[in-house]
């Protein structure tokens, strides 16, 4: 399993469609929910955009 969310294209994916829904959520979801999952996506989003950076100079199976 960790393999497989420490790929590249799982990572993207992780990143874009959080931003995406941490963008949005506030204007479709009212109120104190909205906000909270607006900030649980970002913290997503964040960590794969934070691994994607980590890992910009590395081959894709370098890891151990």
């Amino acid at each position: 399993m960790k393999a497989l969310l420490s790929s590249k294209p799982v990572l993207w994916f992780l990143f874009l469609f959080n931003l995406v829904v941490a963008a949005a959520a506030p204007f479709v979801v009212d109120g104190t929910q909205g906000v909270m999952t607006a900030a649980g996506m970002g913290v997503v989003s964040l960590g794969a955009g934070a691994s994607l950076l980590r890992d910009r100079g590395q081959p894709q199976g370098g890891r151990a």
